[in-house]
Parts: C-alpha cells; sequence; structure tokens
C-alpha cells in the first residue's frame, strides 16, 4: 500500500501571503488543525498548524492581522510522492517532529496529506481483518 491510497484527498490550503487571522477563521470554520501552504504552482512550501499560530504568532504577541502565514508556517512542508511505500512512509515521520506529511504527486504538486491518525486506523481495520479471518480458521471442538 503507498501513501497515496492511505492519504486524504480533500485538503485546506494557504497561500504564504495570507494573513494569519483569515486562515485561522477557515481552520476554526472547517474544524481541522492544519492548513497545507502552496506557492503559485500549488507546490507544498509548508503547513500552517494551530501549534504555529499559538506559538509562533499568539505567544510572541505579533498580530494576526497583520501577520503573513508565511512569518508563522512550519517550513518546509516534510512531503514523500503519492507512490511512497506506506512503510517508508513511516519511517519518514519517525524522523521527524510532526505527526502529518504532505503527499505529492510526480509533479510535486498537492496530492493530499497524511496524518499518523490515518496510518494507525489503517492498521486497527487491517487488524481486525486478520482477526475475523483467523477466528474463521479455528478448529471446531
Amino acid at each position: 500500500m503507498s501513501a497515496g491510497k492511505v492519504c486524504v484527498r480533500e485538503v485546506l490550503v494557504a497561500t504564504p501571503g495570507e494573513k494569519v487571522r483569515e486562515a485561522a477563521r477557515r481552520m476554526q470554520k472547517a474544524d481541522v488543525g492544519s492548513l497545507v501552504v502552496l506557492d503559485l504552482d500549488r507546490r507544498p512550501v509548508g503547513i500552517l498548524t494551530d501549534r504555529d499560530i499559538t506559538l509562533r504568532c499568539v505567544a510572541e504577541g505579533l498580530d494576526p492581522e497583520q501577520t503573513m502565514v508565511s512569518a508563522v508556517m512550519t517550513a518546509p512542508a516534510v512531503c514523500v510522492p503519492e507512490s511512497t511505500p506506506i512503510e517508508d512512509t513511516l519511517s519518514r515521520m519517525v524522523g521527524i517532529p510532526a505527526r502529518r506529511l504532505v503527499v505529492t504527486d510526480a509533479a510535486g504538486r498537492l496530492a493530499g496529506i497524511l496524518a499518523l491518525d490515518d496510518v494507525v486506523e489503517l492498521l486497527a481495520e487491517e487488524g481486525d481483518r486478520i482477526g475475523r479471518l483467523l477466528a474463521r480458521r479455528r478448529p471446531a471442538i
């Protein structure tokens, strides 16, 4: 299985020049904790998280009405091609201090986002299927 098969394809995005308040309002409305920040060619340049807003904008006393997303986002975005096997994707996640990876297409453009929670959910479903298979194969006593 590949990162492209597991990732979420509907991703909310921001631009580097967007104001933090605008981005935060979109995050609130959609009830999400992050936005992928894209350049004009739809290539990921960073991720803006609710933690970035809290620690790099609010805690530092910056005005979210004036501060641009580029000033507080986590950059660069950590990306994996959508063809990357999920095992390699997990190995990549272990080496970074984040729970999300941006998934890109062959041209390096945004294809989706993969959160650690998505992988855990997949593993739980696979474990459940294996359990049901084993239960069917138990010999009758």
